[in-house]
């Protein structure tokens, strides 16, 4: 296991890929078609529920589908991780999220993080965005964490753990290019100084993002390479 750094989380919850039920529940995932059969519609696009989550106010069925202009709110203690396109989200417990596009579409062009967090990671394609209160990201095909931290006053946290980011938010925007977690705090408005300052991995592991970039058929760039960390800073590991 990784190392990492958690505040306001515990081990418990960033090591759900070592779950005997998770780890059962990809297994099936991948038995029936995963990725494939998922964005052709053809089955349900949830691969683990844990605990309860509601869609569009309504309770979420196990079998139940999912897809752009759903409305997700996960409860204390739960979590949910499902695939929509060619992208795949971990939604961590206590968090709101609306998944924005076309209706009844295959594909998602805005993932709206409204309170919590999610891991996410997304195929190549069309230019999408992750929005929170206080952050616009343009996403490319790469891996993220998102979340917001409401005991920090509105401050809110951004993770390009792979891939090619534009990240704005206030008067500062920056297009980030990782192959090892950069991650960023984001200011809420209105507060003095830049809006984005650099931070290290938090609440998140190489193992969760793994995973998700299984569960849509692809690898994370330090799997690919066979090297973990920021070549240009030798300190700057995990």
């Amino acid at each position: 296991m990784t190392q990492h750094l958690l505040h306001g989380r515990t081990d418990r919850e960033v090591t759900w890929t070592q779950r005997r039920n998770f780890l059962q529940a990809a297994a099936a995932w991948t038995a029936l078609g995963g990725f494939a059969s998922a964005h052709a519609q053809s089955r349900s696009n949830v691969v683990e529920l844990q605990g309860d989550a509601l869609v569009n106010g309504s309770r979420l069925d196990r079998g139940q589908p999912l897809q752009a202009g759903d409305q997700i709110v996960t409860g204390p203690g739960s979590q949910l991780v499902f695939v929509v396109g060619n992208a795949s989200f971990l939604v961590r417990q206590s968090s709101n999220v609306k998944i924005e596009g076309a209706a009844a579409s295959t594909a998602i062009g805005v993932l709206r993080l409204i309170t919590g967090a999610v891991a996410s990671v997304w195929g190549t394609g069309t230019r999408r965005k992750i929005i929170t209160p206080t952050l616009t990201a343009g996403i490319r095909g790469t891996g993220v964490y998102t979340e917001i931290l409401p005991e920090f006053a509105g401050r809110s946290y951004f993770c390009n753990c792979y891939g090619t980011v534009d990240v704005a938010a206030g008067n500062d925007s920056v297009e980030s290019k990782a192959e090892y977690h950069q991650a960023f705090w984001v200011e809420p408005p209105g507060k003095p100084g830049a809006s984005l300052t650099p931070a290290k991995k938090l609440n998140h592991t190489d193992e969760e993002m793994e995973m998700l970039a299984k569960l849509i058929g692809q690898r994370t760039a330090w799997e690919i390479s066979g090297r973990k960390g920021d070549p240009e800073n030798p300190d700057y590991s995990y």
